[in-house]
């Protein structure tokens, strides 16, 4: 699905006779920073869980 939107998204760049506001490089790195905050993020909760700890809020 994300495939699809983004294929779609450089037709549009296409038909608008614009490029790509980043270049390929910098939006591959811009995502593999998305997928390495979400799997530690995820990690930390589940050791977390283990471990039987709570985050405790602080108002």
């Amino acid at each position: 699905m994300s495939f699809a939107v983004g294929f779609l998204a450089g037709v549009l760049y296409w038909l608008m006779g614009v490029r790509s506001p980043a270049p390929p490089w910098i939006s591959l790195v811009g995502l593999l920073g998305i997928l390495v905050g979400e799997y530690a993020v995820r990690t930390l909760l589940e050791r977390r869980r283990r471990h039987g700890t709570t985050p405790t809020t602080t108002a």
